[in-house]
């Protein structure tokens, strides 16, 4: 089940999810590849109602289909988001790995990477409440698919790739707690 007591709407869970890219992710720069295929319209929202995670693997598969046969210039990554199943970080983190080996298992490794975000992050060895786990916090479970050659392109013209989750962390620091409740990027009618 979600988050919340009623089923999101699909237009909800989009959304919801837009704001969160645009206020957290491009507004506090957490990713400095998202804005521009968000600028370019690159990016394909996709959302799975089922309370049920069933056929959630098999939704991904189908977005991985798709996201395959189209031009990167049309559409470049794909957000699947899952606002109504795997409330729970720890089953939405064991899920994850089964999405990661049925994306090989249908020829997919390679081709792309498979990132996730959910509203209850948390990194290993930090407290549920610590600011940092937002990084990775969305306002619903949430699937990303990139491309490979992608992410290889924008880490090759990003002068030191590996430094932005420091400088998340930093950024995430500097707003504290408060500051990330202010962005109000979580679902909308959730009790914060």
């Amino acid at each position: 089940m979600n988050m919340n007591t009623e089923a999101v709407s699909s237009s909800q869970a989009e959304a919801d999810t837009r704001r969160w890219l645009e206020r957290a992710v491009i507004g506090l720069n957490l990713c400095p590849f998202a804005k521009a295929v968000h600028v370019r319209g690159q990016i394909h929202y996709a959302v799975y109602l089922p309370n049920q995670e069933d056929g959630l693997i098999d939704a991904l598969i189908a977005e991985a289909n798709a996201l395959a046969v189209c031009e990167p210039s049309e559409r470049d990554t794909t957000l699947l988001i899952a606002p109504n199943t795997l409330a729970d970080f720890l089953d939405f983190n064991d899920f994850t790995a089964r999405a990661d080996r049925a994306l090989a298992r249908m020829g997919f490794e390679g081709q792309f990477q498979l990132a996730s975000f959910h509203p209850r992050f948390q990194f290993a060895g930090t407290d549920a409440d610590d600011v940092t786990n937002a990084t990775n916090r969305a306002p619903y479970p949430t699937l990303h698919l990139l491309r490979e050659d992608s992410v290889s392109r924008a880490v090759d013209a990003f002068p030191d790739a590996e430094a932005i989750f420091g400088r998340n962390i930093d950024t995430l620091e500097a707003l504290g707690a408060e500051g990330w409740a202010a962005l109000d990027v979580g679902p909308r009618g959730a009790t914060r």
